[in-house]
């Protein structure tokens, strides 16, 4: 009786102070899931594919029309492309392909590895090719150092009218991991 009391105390005072558990990022009204990315390196590959494994999601590859070579994404290079790309903000990296049916899914994962703590220009580029209202998306990354928050900030900033739920870090996990991520 004693437990039972004290759990409805706990329950009352979360609710009193606004704290509420965040939904865990599930494919929306049982529909198919969808997940695409963009990898660099292959690192975020590999996370893209023990997600979609992970959430039994369909794979895509986000692939720039010109590959990114390694002097490409030199960092501390302010002539190098990715430097260039992520300092304009109207920069949208040609993708050699798009997603033919975007319809039939109603959860898209979204993966990039962060770049200067947001998404890569070619995530713009995604989302602006493609028809995503009314779709849950679900932002994931991969990352040297940075948290995925500002990214997830950046992408409802710029595509306010879209549905973007918790995003996910998903550096070094196992696909057990993953689903015990997502549970």
């Amino acid at each position: 009786m004693v437990k039972k009391l004290l759990a409805m105390i706990a329950g009352a005072a979360a609710l009193s102070c606004g704290q509420t558990q965040a939904e865990p990022p599930t494919a929306a009204n049982g529909g198919k899931t969808l997940v695409v990315y963009f990898s660099a390196t292959g690192t975020t590959a590999d996370a893209a594919k023990m997600l979609a494994e992970a959430t039994d999601g369909t794979l895509y590859a986000i692939t720039p029309k010109e590959p990114y070579t390694a002097a490409d994404l030199d960092w501390r290079d302010h002539h190098s492309r990715c430097y260039v790309e992520m300092h304009d903000p109207s920069s949208r990296p040609a993708m050699s392909g798009t997603v033919e049916n975007i319809d039939e899914y109603t959860t898209v994962y979204i993966g990039f590895p962060i770049w200067w703590d947001t998404y890569p220009s070619i995530i713009a580029t995604f989302i602006e090719a493609h028809q995503l209202q009314g779709k849950e998306l679900i932002p994931f990354a991969t990352s040297g150092g940075s948290g995925i928050s500002t990214s997830v900030s950046n992408l409802k900033k710029n595509y306010p009218t879209l549905t973007w739920k918790r995003g996910l870090l998903l550096n070094g996990m196992s696909v057990q991991q993953i689903r015990g991520l997502l549970k």
